[in-house]
């Protein structure tokens, strides 16, 4: 019986074309030449991995996020043991993501290196941290090209002259990670490789003042005034966050200047800082599929 029904969604899979329009983008008018395929499955979690408060819900809310919000009016200083435990699973994300970083090549599509995040992340009795996150399907987001980021995973093949960034975020022994990375896939052209360098050179610039004492909005301005020599802009929509018991709190850090970010940086917190840039205008457009 069960080998008939494998049977039948393997035909169905076979049926549909994988590069077709997803049903709920038919209509959209995109603003570049990227189109989505169809996806995959969901892909399951083994029942011994921790996982965490969303990972069930069926609306994907972390609702100890929205605790935190509602009662916590501060940034979390983790003390020794805390910052120990968070380096062994943000050690954890950088080989994760090396090993999805080194699997790319012309041809190969998202879908297999969300397979190859997932199994990867499992493997170290981790939980992908994305997957089901306000029911994100996937367990990392891979945006390429003209997406800025939450790119979902998807069946088209990488193109000679793509860029791709591969957010890992893993979640282990209570804790989160939270890195990613810009990678080329075979000959870019001169503004691709502007753009992620534009983009390494501001990360470098806001993590070059970062010590105790540094106002977080601070780190906006050092963004900006690198992109601005780049002849690039910072898209403001999404902001670098505090990271660690939860995937995303207190601090939020905007990348563009005269922000109004509160508070100052002190020893044991814990954060992330991902500027986001754009070769035009900052603006940004949401997808139909909502991320």
């Amino acid at each position: 019986h069960k080998s008939i029904h494998k049977l039948i969604e393997n035909k169905s899979n076979d049926i549909i074309d994988k590069s077709s329009l997803p049903r709920e983008f038919i209509g959209y008018k995109f603003t570049g030449s990227l189109r989505p395929y169809q996806k995959s499955s969901t892909r399951l979690i083994p029942g011994h991995i921790a996982k965490p408060d969303y990972a069930n819900h069926l609306q994907g809310i972390p609702i100890s996020e929205q605790l935190d919000r509602r009662s916590n009016s501060t940034i979390k200083e983790y003390n020794s043991n805390e910052l120990e435990k968070l380096r062994i699973v943000c050690r954890l994300g950088r080989e994760i993501l090396d090993i999805a970083g080194n699997a790319l090549r012309v041809g190969i599509t998202t879908d297999e290196i969300d397979e190859i995040v997932h199994n990867e992340t499992i493997a170290r009795d981790a939980y992908p941290s994305p997957l089901n996150y306000h029911c994100f399907p996937k367990s990392v987001c891979t945006s390429v090209n003209e997406v800025i980021c939450h790119g979902i995973p998807d069946y088209r093949p990488l193109l000679d002259g793509d860029i791709v960034n591969i957010d890992i975020s893993v979640y282990k022994d209570g804790y989160h990670a939270d890195l990613n990375e810009t990678f080329f896939i075979g000959n870019v052209d001169k503004d691709s490789i502007r753009l992620v360098e534009c983009a390494y050179k501001c990360l470098s610039a806001a993590v070059d003042i970062c010590k105790p004492g540094t106002m977080y909005r601070d780190a906006g301005n050092a963004i900006d005034k690198v992109a601005r020599e780049f002849g690039c802009s910072v898209v403001t929509t999404y902001c670098g966050h505090g990271v660690g018991e939860l995937f995303h709190t207190a601090p939020t850090i905007p990348h563009y200047a005269y922000n109004k970010a509160k508070g100052s940086m002190k020893p044991g917190h814990v954060f992330t800082i991902e500027p986001m840039i754009n070769l035009g205008k900052s603006n940004d457009k949401l997808w139909p599929d909502n991320w």
